[in-house]
């Protein structure tokens, strides 16, 4: 089995309660207008043996606090988002956390099919209309969904957001693009981006032809 990976890292801060480890996977079938991620849209890239992953997986089990799953959109993936919190089971005793931009009825077959692996759920496609208020959201549709005792803690994030929910962990990749993970609050990445300018240096995001991941 091959599954589209966007990226891979530990630790992020800014996606659930602790040091997670974060998986992206690639290629998204919802795409939100206004999405700041459209750089894992794309499902024909990224691709790896699903053992590759697991395997990486694995390497940061035992000094992660639980593993938090985005995209792109999961449920694209559903066989390899099934092995990859399987996996995650059998490593670790961590919660799982992920996002996804369907609704809880659109998953609960899946859910059914797969009980227990997946601890807390956020659902819900952005909506650049609606307001953002609340905590690991980026628009007050999304909803949050504790699925076993484990999911309850990250039920804490059931809340309006505070100054600490915007923050948001920053990290270069190989090729020295930077890219950022959590939920930015409106208007934040046109803020960096002005900022950068003013000091002289050239941005782009994702959402721009050839532009980077922001």
């Amino acid at each position: 089995m091959r599954v589209a990976v966007s990226r891979v890292h530990f630790p992020v801060t800014t996606l659930g309660p602790g040091r997670r480890l974060g998986v992206w996977l690639q290629g998204c079938s919802i795409r939100c207008p206004g999405c700041v991620s459209v750089d894992t849209w794309d499902a024909r890239v990224g691709g790896v043996a699903i053992d590759q992953l697991l395997a990486e997986l694995e390497r940061h089990a035992g000094g992660a606090d639980g593993l938090t799953v985005s995209g792109g959109e999961p449920f694209d993936q559903p066989d390899a988002l099934a092995a990859l919190l399987r996996r995650w089971r059998d490593s670790s005793d961590r919660s799982t956390l992920v996002f996804t931009g369907h609704e809880l009825e659109d998953v609960a077959p899946w859910l059914e099919r797969n009980p227990d692996l997946v601890d807390a759920l956020m659902t819900g496609p952005f909506r650049s209309d609606l307001p953002q208020t609340l905590a690991l959201r980026g628009s007050d549709n999304q909803r949050l969904h504790a699925l076993t005792p484990l999911g309850t803690a990250v039920l804490a994030f059931d809340r309006p957001a505070g100054a600490g929910d915007r923050r948001l962990d920053v990290m270069f990749d190989e090729d020295g693009d930077a890219w950022m993970a959590g939920i930015p609050a409106r208007g934040d990445v046109g803020r960096l981006r002005r900022s950068l300018a003013a000091a002289g240096h050239r941005a782009s995001t994702s959402a721009e032809p050839g532009g980077a991941a922001a």
